[in-house]
């Protein structure tokens, strides 16, 4: 449990990292150095010790993109590989080289909302804001999995970093109004709106729809 736990804070901090728009040798130092530290306590730590758990203060930050994808979407399918690849060459500054990628993908594949929601992403990483293209290929999932909650979360983060919190906000309660209270992604949008507005967002009765 506790190897678990130091593998999930260091993708949380490499989650930090991408949102704070670290890329190439940064990024590269940091992996490498969270890495090091994690193979130090594998070896001398005692995760096998019980520990003496304190009462949250806090919520946790918003996961990482390609984090928040996967609860989005889910993983493991054939649009999710290139996805993948695309996200190792966007952490290594090659966003050009992830939106060439996707585009293909997307030539072959024109009905897959997912490689058009990647697309989206690696566009507005690339632009390092809500490029017109980057907003058309989030139209185009949407309209190709309506009610999906998956484009309107990641066009609000591109809002968000874009410098237009409002539009986000308004963009991530729209994706938790008709939500069932149990749906499995509802906490990614929730702690997103605690980021950006400051107030949770109001959870609805618990209903017995699927949550994903």
């Amino acid at each position: 449990m506790g190897l678990l736990i130091i593998a999930l804070l260091a993708a949380f901090c490499l989650g930090l990292l991408w949102l704070a728009r670290l890329r190439g040798p940064v990024l590269t130092l940091s992996a490498a150095a969270l890495a090091f530290g994690c193979a130090g306590y594998a070896l001398q730590g005692s995760p096998g010790l019980a520990g003496s758990p304190r009462a949250s203060t806090a919520r946790q930050s918003p996961m990482s993109l390609a984090t928040a994808r996967h609860t989005l979407t889910g993983q493991f399918d054939y649009a999710d590989i290139w996805l993948n690849m695309a996200d190792a060459l966007a952490s290594r500054g090659n966003t050009a080289d992830a939106v060439n990628l996707l585009s293909k993908q997307v030539e072959r594949h024109p009905n897959d909302y997912k490689l058009w929601l990647g697309l989206g992403n690696a566009l507005a990483d690339h632009a390092r804001t809500l490029s017109p293209a980057a907003r058309l290929a989030f139209e185009r999932s949407a309209e190709l999995a309506p009610g999906y909650p998956g484009p309107l979360f990641f066009l609000g983060l591109a809002e968000a970093r874009s410098g237009n919190p409002a539009e986000a906000e308004r963009l991530w309660r729209e994706a938790l109004a008709g939500a069932p209270a149990d749906a499995s992604w509802r906490p990614l949008i929730e702690d997103g709106l605690l980021m950006i507005s400051g107030g949770p967002a109001q959870r609805p009765p618990v209903s017995n729809q699927a949550g994903s």
